[in-house]
């Protein structure tokens, strides 16, 4: 797709990167560290796009006349926050915390151009079957998904072999929902 403005993804994702290639787009990356802070008060669902929002105003600045493109991917298991985990022992205490359960994972996405910004977000429920010590470990040990938000990668083997049923967008999950985001850019298109 041709678009109007030079896109910039500011994203150390290679998941994302992938995607945003596959989908057609020509675009940069450019990443700069950005303090992921929220406030204690922001509901769960609302945290991926305020992320995403604080990281697209980071850019703005440097990039003016580009597109900029962040986005932010959380997993909400009964309310609570489970981020990219510290270390192997905390990625392990992730996966039984979300084994034989449904849990949600929420992408917030914010496209900015010139100051003026537009967010969306996109929810996935995704349910796991009881997973056993071996597989957690395994999948642990061989994966080390500490760059993952709830310690998985839906695309890799706990994914494959774990993962009964979903409801919403794959690739949401995987941590950009590229239809909508192919969507939302039609609209700089030339």
């Amino acid at each position: 797709m041709n678009l109007r403005h030079p896109l910039i993804l500011a994203s150390n994702s290679p998941r994302r990167h992938q995607l945003l290639t596959d989908a057609g787009f020509a675009f940069e990356v450019y990443t700069t560290p950005v303090d992921e802070d929220y406030p204690s008060s922001l509901p769960t669902g609302d945290i991926a796009t305020y992320l995403s929002e604080k990281k697209n105003k980071v850019y703005h600045e440097d990039q003016p006349d580009c597109l900029i493109l962040t986005a932010d991917t959380t997993v909400i298991l009964d309310d609570r926050l489970l981020e990219k985990p510290a270390d192997l022992v905390e990625a392990n205490e992730m996966l039984e915390k979300l084994s034989g359960r449904t849990h949600e994972v929420v992408t917030g996405v914010t496209i900015g151009i010139n100051g003026s910004t537009s967010s969306f977000h996109s929810t996935t429920k995704v349910h796991f079957r009881e997973l056993s010590a071996w597989e957690i470990q395994f999948y642990v040990e061989e994966f080390k998904p500490l760059d993952k938000a709830g310690a998985y990668g839906i695309q890799e083997w706990i994914g494959q072999v774990g993962i009964t049923s979903i409801e919403g967008s794959y690739f949401n999950v995987v941590g950009l929902p590229i239809d909508t985001v192919y969507q939302a850019l039609l609209k700089y298109s030339q």
